[in-house]
């Protein structure tokens, strides 16, 4: 059976809304906690949660054997930092790799549980969802593109990594807004 490990980014600096993002409220949760336990839910063998130091508290209390929290002091460089610091800590015998934002609450379990699904069945290349047309986020990719995960710089994710590859690229489609809605404003945030 294939493993999925996913690292679950939650480093950011929130600069567009002016307040850690992360930390609001989300139901009786914050959002980062609200995403970190719909990653539990679901068939990822771990979730690793790359964080600043100043929210550890706000996974510290969250016990599970499949969650490990790493800390990312250089997150200003940007998203590529805490990637990497993300997956050093990988369970080595992962087959993929399924990145996911720390500001996506609407993200269902289900729909990661499909995400999965569809890695396991094709066994390669790169899963990504997408809803109505439009593609989204988590992306799975296989342990093959490790390497070059590995060489982003900046506050850049997979993106290009899929450019590079759009014969290997697999896209799912999907019921959930989840994967196409994050918070990047307020009225991202009301509006979830």
């Amino acid at each position: 059976m294939l493993r999925v490990s996913a690292v679950l980014l939650g480093a950011g600096e929130s600069k567009r809304m002016g307040v850690d993002k992360l930390c609001l409220p989300w139901g009786r949760k914050t959002v980062f906690e609200h995403s970190v336990e719909t990653l539990l839910r679901s068939k990822v063998n771990e979730v690793v949660t790359v964080i600043r130091d100043s929210k550890r508290a706000v996974v510290g209390h969250m016990k599970d054997r499949k969650l490990k929290v790493v800390s990312n002091p250089y997150y200003k460089a940007g998203m590529s930092t805490s990637i990497r610091k993300g997956l050093k800590a990988l369970d080595p015998r992962s087959h993929g790799i399924l990145i996911a934002f720390g500001d996506q609450p609407s993200l269902r379990t289900r729909t990661i549980n499909a995400l999965i699904n569809a890695f396991i069945r094709r066994k390669q290349g790169i899963i990504v969802p997408s809803f109505r047309g439009r593609k989204g986020h988590p992306v799975i990719f296989h342990r093959h593109y490790e390497k070059e995960l590995l060489r982003l710089k900046g506050d850049v994710g997979g993106k290009s990594i899929i450019e590079k590859h759009p014969k290997e690229v697999w896209t799912v489609r999907v019921k959930s807004e989840g994967v196409v809605k994050d918070i990047d404003t307020w009225r991202d945030y009301r509006k979830s």
